[in-house]
């Protein structure tokens, strides 16, 4: 049954394929994917289809994963192939019968919240007279995954599904709440439900602390380029009571890497080398970390580092530099470190294969890039969905729609799922807010969700299109979608309504950004205190000259002919000039 599915879905896209490029006869030289909408009728026909016809097939999952509204934690890599363990262990594991039930549960509870005309004592007065819920740990999972971004609602929440009889949480569950605390720098209480872990036990009696605890608060701590609590969280091993090994160390730094900070993470690598020997993947932490900023010369100096005190390199050293040069499209660098690979009588494994594919795809050597897939496998390694994205994407990027759709076929006959960036890929070559919408649709169907960076991205182009409609309509569906607006979210949201002169609406949610203490950006902070001293100065201009109409004048007016401005300038030889400011992706009149 499910093969019949699937050939039917391979039939309904060739259908598509063949309608939509049939009528839109697209090149590789042009500059939009499709020319002809605009021209039709109004009654949605074949073209419009087309701008789904990379994504038609119904697969049922995104990048074969199944979706969950859970927090994402970080893996350790941080390049975003592949979902944590912790993302994993969050799933539910309950019957269709009783994943009904959550789900309708998660609903009842997510309305209380989503009602934005509620403060939060109201919303707390709701939550407590609510009742016929069915408090589970994948219950407390889901709610908490769609809070994330609202740390009150959330830790609101959390206590009282702690409160509910039958029910207790469980380490996974205090996990979610202290990352989302951590998130939004509430520190100060993600410690106090550390300290209330530690006080409760397990089935052995062991408490509920774990190393991975502290590890969520070291990438926190990161994050806000907090190194000192970072490395102090790192010595809390001792209080309670875990061996801090090489791997914790290893932990520490990768931390501080993702979140850039390089010269703290490579500085603790050195001060440490007597409890901490210096070994291969320690230094590859470092190298990445330097690759993953944009800096070849600082790689390039932790390479010579390593060779000098005789450190041996591995596959991930080389898929690092190679990876950092792919994205500067130094195709000369790639092909040099690809032959030093080899020449170390070392095997490229898939992520040096799908590097040098984007390096390849970069610049525009798309043959090049499909040869080097078929070496892959002939070298037993199965092509996944990052190798084809590393193709699709570049193409989607260079406006190529013919050598993106073979890319894409290619990859579904492989019964490779799509996944949210190739995805994204699609949504910025589109052209209308119909396509938009559509493809959003499409989107839920194949059961690939959007998430956060999604709406983010979409917002953004929809205010450069000044269609503020579609802009409300899309920050309405993100809350359907139970995504709730973080500080990136609001940003880009206000930013756009200044844009497009909704002064007063972009104001309102500004106030409902600082409401949820969620710290504002001070460029959008300057601009609008001016533009509210602006309007109440002008509002006083208007009272007092409404007083002095009231008021009949007794000395007689006086005419004072006004200056003619070409006299006062000449605009030839003294032009105007005035700056512009790009923030947040727009660009302002400064």
């Amino acid at each position: 049954m499910w093969c019949a599915r699937k050939r039917q879905g391979f039939r309904l896209l060739s259908v598509l394929l063949r309608s939509g490029l049939n009528s839109m006869h697209v090149d590789s030289g042009q500059n939009g994917i499709f020319t002809n909408l605009g021209k039709a009728a109004p009654e949605a026909p074949n073209h419009l289809m087309s701008a789904v016809m990379f994504c038609s097939v119904r697969s049922g999952s995104c990048g074969g994963v199944e979706e969950r509204r859970t927090v994402h934690m970080e893996d350790e890599d941080g390049d975003g192939d592949e979902r944590s363990e912790d993302d994993d262990e969050l799933g539910g594991g309950e019957d269709e019968v009783a994943g009904g039930r959550v789900a309708h549960d998660v609903e009842k509870l997510m309305s209380i919240f989503k009602d934005s005309d509620s403060d939060l004592s109201e919303k707390r007065r709701k939550l407590t007279a609510c009742d016929g819920v069915g408090v589970s740990s994948k219950l407390v999972s889901e709610v908490l995954g769609s809070l994330r971004n609202d740390w009150e609602s959330a830790f609101m929440f959390f206590l009282w599904a702690g409160k509910q009889p039958g029910y207790k949480h469980s380490t996974r569950e205090y996990h979610s709440m202290i990352y989302i605390l951590g998130k939004m720098r509430k520190f100060d209480t993600a410690w106090s439900l550390v300290d209330e872990m530690s006080k409760v036990k397990d089935d052995d009696g062991s408490s509920l602390v774990t190393q991975h605890t502290l590890l969520i608060l070291i990438r926190r701590y990161c994050a806000v380029h907090d190194v000192g609590k970072a490395i102090s969280t790192f010595h809390a091993h001792k209080r309670f009571k875990f061996d801090a090994g090489i791997e914790e160390f290893q932990n520490l730094l990768s931390a501080l890497s993702r979140y850039k900070n390089m010269k703290d993470a490579e500085h603790l690598l050195y001060c440490n080398k007597d409890i901490y020997p210096f070994c291969t993947k320690s230094f590859n932490i470092i190298l990445n970390g330097w690759c993953s900023v944009g800096s070849p010369r600082e790689a390039e100096r932790c390479l010579k580092e390593m060779s000098k005190r005789r450190i041996p390199l591995d596959v991930i050293t080389y898929a690092s530099l190679i990876s950092c040069y792919a994205k500067l499209r130094n195709m000369r660098k790639v092909w040099w470190l690809f032959d030093q690979l080899k020449k170390s009588n070392i095997e490229p494994d898939r992520k040096v294969y799908n590097a040098v594919i984007s390096a390849l795809a970069r610049n525009r050597y798309v043959p090049q890039a499909r040869q080097l897939i078929q070496t892959m496998e002939e070298k037993g390694i199965a092509p996944d969905v990052v190798t084809y994205n590393s193709i699709y994407m570049p193409l989607c990027k260079m406006r190529k729609a013919n050598e993106a759709r073979d890319v894409f076929n290619e990859m579904l006959q492989r019964g490779l799922s799509p996944t949210l960036p190739s995805y994204h890929a699609l949504f910025r070559i589109l052209r209308t807010s119909d396509e938009v919408f559509l493809l959003l649709e499409t989107m839920k169907e194949a059961g690939c969700n959007p998430n956060s960076d999604t709406y983010i991205m979409l917002i953004r182009k929809l205010c450069r299109w000044r269609q503020v409609d579609d802009v409300r309509k899309l920050w309405s569906r993100m809350f359907e979608d139970g995504i709730s607006p973080d500080r990136s979210s609001y940003i880009v949201l206000i930013h756009g309504l200044f844009l497009n002169g909704k002064l007063e609406e972009a104001n309102k949610f500004y106030a409902e950004m600082k409401e949820k203490l969620i710290r504002p950006e001070p460029m959008l902070d300057e601009l609008l205190q001016a533009w509210e001293s602006g309007r109440q100065q002008a509002d006083y201009r208007n009272i007092n000259a409404e007083s002095k109409e009231e008021v009949p004048e007794q000395t007689e007016k006086r005419t004072v002919p006004a200056k003619n401005h070409d006299e006062e300038r000449d605009l030839r030889r003294f032009p105007e000039i005035r700056k512009v400011v790009r923030q947040g992706g727009f660009s302002f009149w400064q």
